[in-house]
């Protein structure tokens, strides 16, 4: 086996070292629920009448209590193309459990919001904390306590860590994550860009606009383009809770069924009455942490997961943070260009090697952790191997030397670049992060007259009004979860984009999140403290000098020391009402920082 990294292997020490006493309780915890009596045939008789109702076909084999029962908990919706895959999975389910020797029921369903649709509107100001909602759903849908075992069926943005969150509360059961792959490539995602741009300048209308977003989102599966939810997949398999290369393949497709087929079947051999019994909260640990945030800087995966990843960490009790990725991010190679860092979507980055190539390479450099356990049979180095169908058998065959396409997809000898493209920003404006995997490097340093806003619907007037034609750094503020639930700001995205075409220098400093499709601008976000409750950005008025270096890891408004401690706080907004946004006054009240995850969930139950 090739030496680990040096200082892969520093980082992970300092994670477990962080980790020590919640990881020890986490998984006595495991332990406990283990021994506690969680399985059906100690459950009352009345009990288990009520649990098998509802399902006349299975009864007699539940009743039985000989074989294991999976429960499935699923995301499904047709308002989201991801998840419209899933309207057909629980039957075919319960099918492939019977041929495992097993049953199977749908335990429960969580939301499932699209990011895509409520992008730019109040119920953005949701989806966050959607996240916290999706734990808790998948929580009630295990508390039944009549499984061995679960079927995850989620794909997207905080669908994911959502049902990692919840479903690692109850790390005695060995869980399986289930995608339903992406749609076929539609209109490339650099056309629909270049459209977007062309809309924000007024140069083409809104119907030329809509057929082209229609063009590119066109049929169920996830979207092409590598935001949050196909970096939920590339962690899913370097964390080993796939069965290995199921991230990208087609829906309906042989391959996709196959793959879930296995899955259900191999959900059957891990199960603790066997002799192969793996747990989710064995499964992940603290190596699989790290496993997952080298994948998102090899791959240049989205910024979202800088809230994500600590979060559904913490629910497993371990504690990673920015200064982690950051460092992982100088010796983490950048092996793949897709979509907004490369013309390519997910399915050419499949074609030409995927996420089984860049975790091949990684493993074989040593910038990976090889000795995980993983739901697949044979460890980490079976996600390194590319899944296909030879005839009516699903088979694993290993990748060239060389990928399919270098421009897509490259060795760890022959990288895009030598490292992951994350940096931490600091100064006296706070703590930010920033990805510039995208961002041409004279661009890593931005210093400028800021601009300050409330919210991105003032952005988008000042640009529309020709006051944004200059070099600027643009401050959105009151943006963060205790303010407003910290929506994404994607919507910004095409008018700085323009600004930049001009030959503008511009930047973006924010409390708030940028999208996972995020690109060539540089942002520096997640900044915290936020502006409610005190964070510096409060301070900054319009016209400061604010810098924002990449290179140097700095983010600071050039005010003279005596005035800016003498400066004001600006007046926080009043919280905002309509759409539901009232009901989740507790959790922005609860919640801590971006970078522990913000979350009231995790803070409130000392995880």
């Amino acid at each position: 086996m090739t030496q680990l990294h040096t200082e892969i292997a520093a980082v992970t020490d300092r994670v477990i070292e962080r980790s020590k006493a919640k990881r020890r309780a986490y998984l006595a915890l495991v332990d406990t629920e283990l021994a506690s009596g969680n399985d059906r045939p100690k459950l009352g008789c009345a009990n288990l009448a009520h649990a098998y109702a509802g399902t006349d076909e299975q009864r007699d084999e539940l009743k039985a209590g000989k074989k294991m029962n999976i429960g499935i908990v699923t995301a499904y919706n047709d308002m989201l193309s991801a998840h419209a895959v899933y309207y057909r999975y629980p039957e075919q389910m319960k099918i492939w459990a019977h041929e495992a020797g097993a049953t199977a029921q749908v335990a429960g369903g969580v939301p499932a919001m699209c990011d895509g649709v409520t992008q730019g509107y109040q119920g953005m100001e949701l989806s966050l904390f959607s996240r916290d909602t999706i734990a808790l759903s998948t929580a009630v849908a295990l508390s039944h306590r009549t499984f061995e075992g679960a079927a995850l069926l989620g794909i997207c943005d905080k669908i994911v860590p959502g049902l990692l969150m919840g479903a690692l509360r109850f790390g005695h059961l060995p869980m399986v994550m289930v995608p339903g792959g992406p749609m076929r490539s539609g209109l490339a995602n650099k056309e629909k860009a270049k459209i977007r741009e062309l809309y924000a300048e007024g140069k083409v209308s809104r119907d030329e606009l809509l057929d082209a977003e229609i063009a590119a989102y066109h049929s169920k599966g996830t979207c092409t383009f590598y935001g949050t939810a196909n970096s939920n997949q590339m962690m899913m398999e370097a964390m080993g809770l796939h069965m290995p290369g199921a991230a990208f393949a087609n829906p309906g497709t042989k391959l996709r069924q196959e793959l879930t087929r296995a899955a259900v079947h191999r959900l059957a051999d891990i199960g603790w009455n066997g002799e192969d019994y793996r747990p989710i909260g064995h499964v992940v640990d603290e190596k699989t942490i790290v496993n997952a945030a080298i994948v998102l800087l090899a791959t240049g995966g989205s910024t979202n997961h800088l809230i994500h990843v600590p979060a559904f960490a913490r629910a497993a009790g371990i504690t990673i943070d920015w200064d982690d990725f950051d460092r992982l991010s100088r010796i983490v190679p950048l092996l793949a260009r897709v979509y907004p860092n490369g013309s390519a979507d997910v399915n050419g980055f499949e074609d030409a090697g995927g996420p089984s190539f860049v975790i091949r390479e990684l493993l074989g450099a040593g910038l990976m952790h090889g000795d995980t356990l993983t739901v697949g049979k044979g460890g980490m180095a079976d996600y390194g191997r590319k899944p296909e169908m030879a005839g009516d058998a699903l088979v694993w065959t290993d990748h060239g030397a060389q990928s399919g396409d270098d421009t897509i997809v490259r060795t760890a000898a022959e990288p895009f670049s030598p490292e992951g493209g994350f940096r931490i920003l600091k100064g006296n404006l706070g703590r930010a992060c920033i990805k510039v995997s995208a961002v041409e490097r004279d661009r890593w340093t931005i210093e400028a007259p800021c601009r300050v806003f409330q919210d991105q619907a003032e952005v988008q007037e000042a640009f529309k009004a020709g006051e944004l034609d200059r070099d600027i750094v643009v401050v959105v503020r009151f943006q963060g979860p205790k303010a407003n639930g910290m929506p994404e700001l994607h919507k910004l995205t095409p008018p700085l984009g323009v600004l930049q075409n001009r030959g503008f220098k511009v930047a973006l400093v924010t409390d708030g999140r940028m999208s996972g499709a995020s690109g060539k601008v540089p942002c520096a976000i997640h900044l915290s403290p936020e502006a409610l409750g005190g964070g510096p950005i409060g301070k900054l008025r319009t016209g400061d000098i604010v810098r924002v270096c990449a290179e140097e890891g700095v983010l600071t408004a050039l005010v003279d020391p005596a005035e800016w401690d003498a400066r004001e706080q600006a007046e926080t907004p009043p919280p905002a009402i309509g759409t539901g946004r009232e009901l989740f006054a507790m959790l922005r009240h609860h919640c801590d920082e971006a970078e522990k995850g913000a979350s009231a969930m995790l803070a409130e139950a000392g995880l």
